[in-house]
């Protein structure tokens, strides 16, 4: 089980953030009455992502020792600094970029900010599932 651990949290996390960005909120847009509602609801839901990262990037830091031991696993070396980055991502996001586009300050600006960081995010997640599920050998 502790093998597959890593595997499942990193698929967790990467999906989630497919799911949320590249789904979810698209639909809010399209089809909520206003853009105002569709925002709003779209920043409860990164809140919650920002949770789902932070509880997966946590774990896999966890699990990335062997077992009684502190030698990494032998995918930790490769992905560690894509998933502190993604957590620090994360909470930039949600702590630095996010109220700004809330408060509507400079709004064109943020939310590039905040698509191209959750972008960049997207893709650290993505290397950490590549990484956590590369065939051992």
């Amino acid at each position: 089980m502790h093998g597959r651990l890593p595997v499942f949290l990193a698929a967790l996390w990467w999906g989630s953030l497919t799911t949320l960005g590249f789904f979810v909120v698209p639909m809010l847009f399209a089809h909520l009455p206003t853009p105002a509602m569709a925002g709003g609801m779209a920043a409860r839901l990164f809140t919650g992502q920002t949770w789902v990262t932070l509880a997966c990037g946590l774990l896999l830091l966890m699990t990335s020792r062997q077992k009684g031991t502190r030698a990494p696993t032998d995918w930790a070396p490769g992905a560690m600094v894509f998933i502190v980055g993604g957590l620090l991502l994360a909470l930039l996001v949600e702590f630095a970029v996010a109220p700004r586009i809330v408060a509507r300050e400079n709004l064109q600006l943020w939310h590039a900010v905040g698509s191209g960081m959750y972008l960049l995010q997207w893709l650290y997640a993505g290397a950490v599932l590549w990484k956590t599920s590369a065939p051992r050998g």
